[in-house]
């Protein structure tokens, strides 16, 4: 059985600027086969869109928790989104 594909956006919250939170997220990702993005927010938290199998999608999600090793991650909030507006993304960016 085919693992289906989801979309999902997470905002992280804690200390998740300035320690190469999105550039290890995209690294993450594109391990994992993900596609989407990760962006730093004014309000200080990153946000971070990734489409792909749910097991990929659920792993990055595990991986944000804790981040990069001198982040430190206070919270994880995810919101499911609809596949169909991000089906032409075609890698993992940061920005």
């Amino acid at each position: 059985m085919n693992d289906p594909w989801v979309a999902r956006r997470f905002l992280v919250s804690g200390k998740v600027q300035g320690v190469f939170f999105r550039a290890s997220t995209a690294r993450m990702a594109e391990q994992l086969g993900l596609r989407g993005y990760a962006r730093n927010l004014p309000d200080g938290r990153v946000e971070v869109l990734a489409v792909g199998v749910t097991t990929s999608v659920d792993a990055l999600a595990g991986w944000l928790g804790q981040g990069p090793p001198r982040a430190k991650v206070t919270a994880v909030v995810a919101h499911d989104q609809a596949v169909e507006p991000y089906a032409r993304l075609s890698d993992f960016r940061t920005g």
